[in-house]
């Protein structure tokens, strides 16, 4: 069986934030086993799985990827968009736009320390469609 649904999440500043809690909301009876995929589409932002304990990985992330794509390079044709619209892109490429997650007993079987984050590469990116589907 599959079992699809759209959501938009809400505005959230540029950075790496969890959004476990919100991917869970949308499903309060998950399969008792089965694969849950998430898809963001979008281009200048992105989907990652690591800790979600201590909010300082978040922001080590956010300083790692801004010296490893930095704004403002004379290299970048792609400006129009603003400064952070090259990078951001460039970033989500690097991250990926889906991550794929067991579902075991009835919850998605994340390790302990393990969130979903969404990676907002723009300044102002404004609200991001999730499709999420349930293979079980």
């Amino acid at each position: 069986m599959i079992e699809q649904k759209e959501i938009s999440l809400p505005r959230f500043n540029r950075g790496f934030h969890l959004i476990t809690h919100i991917i869970e909301d949308q499903f309060p009876s998950l399969p008792e086993k089965g694969i849950l995929n998430l898809f963001i589409q979008h281009t200048s932002a992105g989907l990652t799985i690591n800790e979600n304990a201590d909010p300082t990985v978040r922001i080590d992330f956010e300083t790692v990827f801004n010296k490893l794509v930095p704004e403002g390079a004379r290299d970048y044709i792609h400006t129009f968009e603003g400064l952070d619209d090259m990078p951001a892109h460039i970033k989500s490429s690097l991250v990926g736009q889906s991550v794929t997650i067991p579902i075991s007993n009835h919850r998605l079987s994340l390790g302990t320390w393990q969130g979903v984050y969404l990676c907002e590469f723009r300044n102002h990116g404004g609200r991001r469609r999730l499709v999420i589907t349930i293979y079980s």
